[in-house]
């Protein structure tokens, strides 16, 4: 079919060339009578039309400009088909429901009057203080020194493995410590043991770098003094020097060092802030403050910027490895998670948790809550899924930030109890939880 326009486009291009000349004749030179008569008769040949042969120019036009469809290999087959879930999973996050989303990236600034809880609370183990979480850490340093009137050994304990953050450094610390006052216990007799010089390359890179470790010595029975180094004159020297009173108590000084050794950091405690609502229509609705998540104000606005760009990320193809990358990135977005249990006679139990606590907290928590806590119990996703495995990570099962679980009693336990007769239990939450019911708004 081409060769056949390409012959027609090649005729008509020679018709349109004008009169023809041989090559030692000059252009003005006129056709012999004769050759004009022998060039009559290709007029009387019966070929296609002007008309036909424009048309048949114009197509072969269009031929040469179209490309040859290529056949479609796997691999595109492949790109379509990821291309058109990725379209599909960005449909359905633009339809979820408005709750969702605002759980997804919440307000840069709250509403108190409309959020779900007020933000994220802990609780002081030496003061029994409940403060919000930008104070805690504030809160938690000035109980500490406070508890230095009362037990300044245990204090500067506190104040070693709580305000130096590198643990490592800690560690070593600690441990060289406990030799200086090991040699102590074990050499009484021996002067040396009882001075430590400050200025030594092991004390000022191990100890004299840590915070308390000063407030320590001082507890334990040391006082700080300089004294004059041996052959040298006016030569001085800082020196931590135990006192003869604290030498009498050898036993006491072996029992601080276990303390020093056994010690931990003492951290605040997150408060559940336990609510129980009664049955509300509202209870999978939730706002949550800026505490709940691992972002600046900045960057809750370009997670918001970002949602609104979301059909468009869904056209890039992305790996297996982008996707659990970014999933990862998804994960680690939630610091805390609020959780509610809605309980067969419609109350809801509502909790504030670490979004990487494990399962086990969940169930347990709830468990304190019932009155016949020794029957076993299930909890479902909001998916419909049991949560069985309690080695999982909140975050890990997607109940983060947060989510409204079911509560159902093992169905094998409520078989036997119906068929053993037994009367129909009451409420599922002890009865003092009831006294302090609210309403879910």
């Amino acid at each position: 079919m081409k060769k056949f326009f390409q012959d027609i486009k090649a005729d008509l291009q020679f018709k349109t060339a004008g009169p023809g000349q041989k090559l030692n004749e000059s252009p003005s030179r006129e056709r012999h009578p004769k050759e004009k008569s022998k060039a009559e008769p290709s007029k009387s040949r019966h070929g296609p039309t002007d008309e036909a042969q424009m048309a048949a120019a114009a197509a072969l036009a269009r031929l040469e400009q179209k490309a040859k469809p290529r056949p479609p290999s796997s691999q595109d087959a492949i790109r379509n088909q990821v291309k058109k879930e990725l379209m599909a999973e960005a449909a359905a996050s633009d339809n979820a429901a408005p709750a969702d989303r605002k759980n997804s990236v919440p307000e840069v600034e709250d509403n108190p009057s409309a959020l779900s809880v007020l933000g994220v609370y802990f609780t002081c183990p030496l003061t029994g203080v409940t403060v919000q979480k930008d104070k805690r850490e504030t809160h938690v340093k000035n109980a500490i020194l406070e508890h230095a009137a009362k037990d300044p050994v245990a204090a500067s304990v506190m104040e070693i493995h709580t305000f130096n953050r590198d643990r490592e450094k800690v560690r070593l610390g600690v441990e060289t410590i406990a030799k200086y006052l090991d040699n102590i216990h074990l050499h009484p007799e021996e002067e040396k043991y009882r001075k430590i010089k400050i200025q030594n390359r092991v004390f000022q890179e191990r100890i004299h770098c840590l915070e308390g470790t000063h407030e320590f010595f001082q507890a334990v029975g040391f006082e700080k003094a300089t004294l004059s180094v041996a052959g040298q004159e006016d030569a001085t020297e800082d020196f931590y020097v135990l006192k003869e009173a604290a030498l009498e108590k050898l036993d006491d000084l072996k029992a601080h060092k276990e303390l020093l050794l056994s010690g931990e950091p003492l951290r605040a405690q997150l408060d559940r802030q336990r609510r129980i609502f009664t049955p509300s229509p509202q209870a999978s609705r939730f706002e949550l403050p800026g505490d709940f998540f691992n972002l600046t104000a900045e960057e809750l606005k370009r997670e918001q910027r970002l949602r609104a760009e979301a059909v468009e990320k869904a056209s890039m193809l992305r790996t297996k490895a982008m996707r659990e990358k970014e999933e990862q990135r998804e994960m680690r977005k939630y610091n805390y998670a609020l959780l509610r249990v809605r309980f067969p006679d419609g109350y809801i139990l509502q909790g504030t948790f670490y979004a990487r606590e494990p399962v086990s907290a969940l169930h347990q928590f709830v468990r304190e809550t019932l009155q016949n806590d020794w029957l076993p119990f299930e909890l479902l996703a909001p998916g419909g899924h049991k949560l069985t495995d309690e080695s999982l990570a909140l975050n890990e099962c997607g109940l983060v930030p947060s989510a409204l679980l079911t509560f159902a009693w093992d169905a094998d336990v409520m078989a036997d109890i119906k068929a053993s007769g037994a009367e129909r239990m009451g409420s599922v939450l002890k009865p003092d939880l009831l006294l302090a019911v609210q309403t879910l708004s």
